[in-house]
C-alpha cells in the first residue's frame, strides 16, 4: 500500500513515525511519501517538505508567512495528485490538515484518514462540519473525545490508546527507580513548556514559588530540547537549580513533586506517578479568568483533569497564577492527605487510558479498511 502522511510539528513527526514502523510490520510492501521530519525519515520513504517549513504559530506569523504556507499546500495538493496514494493519513495540524482533507475529497476518491483528532472540544467546534465531510476515518488518543464526537455530534470515531501512555508504559518497563542513598534530597522538578514564550511567562515565577525549598530539595529544570541552554541561565541567576536536558523522564522517575506547565507534560508527570501543580500564566489575568469562566468549552486546561473528567491536579492559570498559590498547592503535595488523594486519581487516569498500544492498534485498522476497501 501507498500511505501519504502529513504533520505540522515535531510531535506529529514522532507519533507519525511510530504509526509508520508499525505499519511497515503489517504491510511488507508499505511505500510512504510525507510532509513530515526527521523522525519520519529515518523510517523511509520521500519526505516532500520538512514540517519546520509548515510550524508557524499565531496569528502574526502565520501573516507573514502566508506566500511560503500557501504555496506548500499547492505543492502538497498536487503531490498527492500526482502520487496517487492508496489513503492520505493526517496527523493532528488541523488549520493546514483540514484544508488538505477538503481538497482530497472534493477532487479525488482517496480515502482520508486523521490520526491524532483535532482538539474541536476545546475550541473552534464549527470544524465539525469539515470532519464530517472530509474525514473518512477519525482515530482518537484521548478517551473523552469518544462522547464529545459521538454522542454530541453523532460522529463515530475510534478511540486507538494514547502514545504518551505507551512512552511512559515502555519506558518503565526499562528503568528502575533511582536507589536514594539517605542523604540524597529529594527532588522537585519544574517543567516550564517547550516554548521560549511558555518559558518566560512560567519560569521564572516557579522559581521564586521553590526558592524557600533550596535547603531541604534538589530544584532541577527539565530544558526543552529545541530551546538553547543560554535561554534558560537569564531565568536561573541567583538561584541555586540544576537543569537536564533529553533526561525528562529520567527527572519525572526521581522526582517527588513537580511544577508543570499545561500541556502533554501534565499526562506524562501524572503517569510517573509525581504529584504536580499545574502552573500557566496568561495575559491580562482578570480578562483571562472571564474569558475562561464564561466563553472556553472546557472545565480544565490539563490532560490529566480532561482525562478523569474531574479536578484532580490543581491548575493555576490566570488570576490564581500567583507565587503565593503555587507555594500554596506546592506544600499540599510534598506530604500528606492531599498527595495520597492525588496519587489514587492517577491510578483513575490509568485506567481510563487503558492498555491499547496506540500505533499498533491504529496501523491494523488503516491497514484492515484499505483491505476491505478493495475487496
Amino acid at each position: 500500500m501507498r500511505y501519504y502522511l502529513i504533520v505540522g510539528e515535531a510531535s506529529g513527526d514522532l507519533h507519525a513515525s511510530h504509526l509508520m514502523r508499525a505499519l511497515k510490520e503489517i504491510d511488507s510492501s508499505a511505500e510512504f511519501r510525507f510532509f513530515g521530519g526527521d523522525l519520519m525519515t529515518a523510517v523511509g520513504g520521500t519526505r516532500v517538505r520538512h514540517y519546520r517549513e509548515l510550524a508557524y504559530m499565531g496569528f502574526i506569523p502565520v501573516l507573514l508567512h502566508l506566500p511560503v504556507i500557501l504555496r506548500n499546500m499547492r505543492v502538497c495538493k498536487q503531490d498527492i495528485l500526482d502520487w496517487q496514494p492508496d489513503c492520505v493519513i493526517l496527523v493532528d495540524y488541523p488549520g493546514f490538515n483540514l484544508k488538505i482533507a477538503k481538497y482530497v475529497k472534493s477532487e479525488t476518491n482517496i480515502p482520508v484518514y486523521y490520526y491524532i483528532s483535532p482538539k474541536i472540544w476545546a475550541w473552534k467546534e464549527h470544524r465539525i462540519k469539515n470532519i464530517k465531510r472530509d474525514i473518512d476515518e477519525l482515530f482518537s488518543i484521548l478517551p473523552f473525545e469518544v462522547p464529545f464526537f459521538e454522542e454530541k455530534h453523532h460522529y463515530p470515531i475510534h478511540y486507538v490508546g494514547n502514545p504518551t501512555a505507551d512512552e511512559v508504559r515502555d519506558f518503565l518497563k526499562c528503568h528502575k527507580p533511582v536507589t536514594k542513598r539517605p542523604s540524597d534530597k529529594p527532588v522537585i522538578a519544574l517543567l516550564a513548556g517547550s516554548r521560549q514564550q511558555e518559558i518566560k511567562d512560567n519560569l521564572p515565577a516557579m522559581l521564586e514559588a521553590v526558592k524557600p525549598y533550596g535547603a531541604q530539595y534538589r530544584i532541577v529544570i527539565a530544558g526543552a530540547p529545541s530551546i538553547e541552554q543560554g535561554y534558560y541561565r537569564q531565568f536561573m541567576e541567583g538561584y541555586d537549580v540544576e537543569i537536564v536536558f533529553d533526561q525528562t523522564y529520567e527527572l519525572l522517575l526521581q522526582a517527588h513533586a513537580a511544577l508543570v506547565t499545561s500541556g502533554t507534560a501534565t499526562l506524562e508527570t501524572a503517569l510517573f506517578g509525581v504529584p504536580q501543580v499545574v502552573c500557566y500564566r496568561l495575559p491580562l489575568p482578570k480578562l483571562s479568568a472571564f474569558i475562561r469562566r464564561h466563553l472556553l468549552k472546557v472545565k480544565y486546561i490539563s490532560l490529566v483533569n480532561l482525562i478523569a473528567d474531574r479536578e484532580i491536579v490543581t491548575e493555576l492559570l490566570a488570576d490564581t497564577f500567583t507565587i503565593d498559590h503555587i507555594r500554596h498547592e506546592l506544600d499540599l503535595i510534598l506530604e500528606g492527605e492531599a498527595r495520597e488523594v492525588m496519587l489514587q486519581g492517577y491510578a483513575d487516569v490509568w485506567r481510563l487510558l487503558g492498555e491499547k498500544k496506540a500505533p499498533d492498534h491504529t496501523a491494523r485498522m488503516i491497514y484492515t479498511l484499505l483491505n476491505n476497501q478493495i475487496k
